[in-house]
């Protein structure tokens, strides 16, 4: 017979710096399969100011990359418990944005952005439909939203936001047929949807990265 436990879990995230009266931009940043949070945060060093706090949670199950040790990464979700994977990662998520909040003076006006990596972008589009978060931009970087998607939910919260889908030209992750998937759900949403293309693989482009900070 199988059983729930709800139990307290102590989880870390990475801020470049703190949010101060002169933070207007918040960006938070999801990191893709296997990656660990403390190093996929430095990727985003080209555009962290005091003006613009960089955010980023990590995947809470880490494994070891190769055999018993090593180099070790996370993901946000597994086919085994998924559903038990996604609601342990959205109470998560929620906890690390009310507490960047927190820090915010009275009347501050900042602007969110979410990205998410891969994986991660799959994570950060269910938390913005799930949640009742403001924001402004979602990026989605070399990844896809997933397929069980509230086609009707999320395109409310989508609609007047920018959306960004960026990807390498050589990614081997993202071939013609997934393209032409994303396209058809994208249509469903209704939703205007910008699309970037880089010359590179599965990787944070600096170049591209730079131009959408200046956006």
């Amino acid at each position: 017979m199988e059983r729930s436990i709800h139990f307290e879990f102590k989880a870390q995230y990475f801020q470049s710096s703190a949010i101060s009266p002169d933070t207007r931009e918040v960006w938070f940043v999801l990191h893709g399969y296997g990656q660990l949070a403390k190093h996929f945060i430095k990727k985003f060093n080209p555009i962290a100011s005091r003006e613009r706090v960089i955010v980023a949670p990590g995947g809470l199950s880490r494994f070891y990359l190769e055999g018993f040790n090593g180099r070790v990464g996370a993901t946000w979700m597994t086919k085994e418990e998924r559903l038990v994977d996604i609601d342990n990662y959205m109470s998560y998520l929620n906890q690390v944005y009310g507490e960047v909040t927190s820090n915010f003076e009275p009347e501050q006006k900042v602007d969110f952005h979410f990205l998410g990596f891969s994986q991660g972008a799959a994570t950060v589009t269910r938390f913005l439909q799930w949640h009742q978060h403001d924001f402004k931009r979602l990026i989605v970087w070399a990844g896809s939203f997933p397929h069980d998607m509230e086609v009707a939910k999320l395109s409310d919260k989508l609609k007047g936001k920018e959306v960004v889908m960026v990807r390498g030209n050589q990614d081997p992750f993202i071939d013609s047929d997934s393209i032409e998937q994303q396209r058809f759900f994208i249509d469903s949403l209704g939703i205007d949807v910008t699309d970037i293309t880089f010359d590179g693989k599965h990787e944070i482009n600096n170049e591209c990265l730079m131009k959408l900070a200046k956006l």
